[in-house]
């Protein structure tokens, strides 16, 4: 008889007040799930780490449910099937998943993509040929709409998202700017993703500089930070310019937003200047999947597009590699590695 697997998972113990702090979370152990028929079991053997994480923690309307008190914490998984009862998946099968933080997990099949490990690393499922890279593609094609000659912004620009867009952003001939935070993950955008520009977020002088790398405006600014980020873009967007709205990072883990109503100032700017300002979930594009994931790995292939990984070993490091993704301290695609 085989031995039975124990299941550790990470749970939301209690709702953050403000900041994300460990106490937040608690590891448990339990037997892991048993598959009924028309199900698999699955072993996690990566997990990603997403500032969307942090939305979910709290108990408030937004897009999606938040993650219950005593649940597991939600999160994209890729797995491997070590147990089957479904005719589509067989053991030994590696698989795209939503299973969470957590080592084992059952699934009836629904929702679950095979990977092919011979064409990539498995865990760029998570990343580059993931959600991120897909979200990158997605909004910027689709809002962004950027063309040759015209300059693309992009903060964030050393992670999974912001990275992507930048290179595609290229891809379609425009020039592309990156707003990262510190020297290293300048260097890294300018140097090896090759961005025309790469502007530390940190330094006293950052609107100056970033204006500087933007001597024609902004056409396209991909927003996934907020913050004094914004403040620094907002000023040098052109007319026609496209604002995607992918993520306000800056705002998601207790920042204070108390302070004099700029909204008659932006609406007045966004009427002036016929600003394109809008929100996206990836899942809104949902059908350019197949596309993505033919034209993404493509760009992989012949060097177009560059990727870095960010990998934690232990399911029990999750909640303190969350918590430094929350402030930037992660340097490329964020995933715990847990089995």
């Amino acid at each position: 008889m085989a031995t039975p697997h124990i299941n550790r998972k990470i749970i939301l113990k209690q709702r953050p007040q403000g900041r994300v702090t460990p106490e937040a979370f608690e590891l448990k152990e339990a037997p892991a799930p048993t598959p009924a028929d028309g199900q698999v079991l699955l072993q996690v053997r990566y997990l990603s780490l997403d500032p969307y994480m942090r939305g979910r923690m709290n108990d408030a309307k937004s897009y999606s449910e938040p993650v219950a008190v005593g649940a597991v914490m939600e999160g994209g998984t890729v797995c491997e099937v070590i147990e089957s009862r479904h005719p589509k998946f067989a053991v030994g099968d590696i698989v795209l998943s939503h299973s969470g933080w957590q080592t084992y997990a059952v699934s009836d099949g629904k929702g679950l993509r095979k990977i092919d490990p011979q064409a990539a690393p498995i865990s760029t499922a998570l990343g580059v040929l993931g959600m991120p890279g897909f979200t990158a593609y997605s909004g910027l094609l689709t809002l962004g709409q950027p063309k040759a000659g015209e300059t693309v912004v992009v903060a964030a620009a050393s992670g999974p998202v912001g990275s992507a867009v930048g290179q595609i952003a290229h891809i379609k001939g425009a020039r592309a700017i990156g707003i990262a935070g510190g020297p290293e993950k300048c260097a890294f955008v300018k140097n090896e993703l090759g961005f025309d520009a790469a502007i530390d977020h940190h330094a006293p002088d950052f609107a100056e500089q970033l204006a500087r790398a933007c001597p024609d405006g902004i056409d396209v600014y991909f927003e996934n930070v907020g913050g004094a980020v914004w403040d620094a873009v907002f000023p040098l967007l052109n007319t026609f310019s496209r604002v995607p709205v992918c993520g306000l990072i800056a705002q998601y883990d207790g920042l204070k937003t108390d302070g004099p109503d700029r909204l008659p100032a932006l609406m007045q700017q966004v009427l002036a200047k016929r600003i394109m300002l809008r929100g996206f979930i990836q899942f809104d594009f949902i059908d350019q999947q197949p596309a993505f994931l033919k034209e993404m790995a493509q760009w992989i292939k012949e060097g177009k597009v560059k990727y870095r990984e960010d990998i934690v070993d232990g399911l029990d490091r999750a909640p303190e590699a969350f918590i430094g993704l929350l402030s930037g301290k992660n340097f490329g695609k964020l995933a715990i590695k847990v089995t």
